[in-house]
């Protein structure tokens, strides 16, 4: 019995810790102020404006790629749901397919600048304490601009309405 109980917690333990390093999240600290209200809903940190990457043209194919080797741990396939993000308002991380209907723009450049600004600088969920926050991967460097044209490409594509 013993055994089967280390087991389990060994599988839940696999399941939270891999899915936090292939999206590159990192536990939020007690130091990081939390959200406290609709006000503070989930929004790019102000450390700058869009990337190079909005100028580029991306391959959603070459997108789906990036976004299954990079973002699938935390946004799932196709971004059809987020995985648990506790102390965030909703407790998920958010869904890519459908966008949060305030990123989303008929126009492209519009939409594709709202992603990016998420994806350059990162965000904190609204909530009391989210335990994942989106990394900031243009500014860490973690893929490169045309990369992350790649990936807003693909994620466009999903929300293609």
């Amino acid at each position: 019995m013993i055994t089967n109980l280390r087991f389990w917690k060994s599988i839940a333990i696999l399941f939270l810790v891999v899915p936090l390093w292939a999206c590159g999240a990192e536990p939020q600290t007690a130091e990081t102020p939390a959200a406290t209200g609709p006000e503070e809903a989930a929004h790019p940190s102000n450390t700058g404006g869009p990337g190079e990457a909005v100028k580029l043209i991306g391959d959603p194919k070459k997108g789906a790629e990036i976004f299954n080797a990079s973002c699938i741990g935390c946004h799932n396939a196709e971004g059809r749901e987020g995985m648990p993000n506790p102390g965030s308002a909703d407790g998920t991380v958010p869904a890519l397919n459908p966008i949060d209907p305030t990123l989303y723009s008929k126009d492209y450049k519009t939409f594709a600048t709202n992603i990016d600004l998420f994806i350059q600088h990162g965000s904190t969920p609204e909530g009391s304490n989210p335990a994942l926050k989106m990394p900031a991967v243009g500014d860490q460097k973690r893929l490169t601009q045309q990369q992350i044209a790649h990936v807003i490409a693909y994620i466009i594509g999903l929300n293609k309405k």
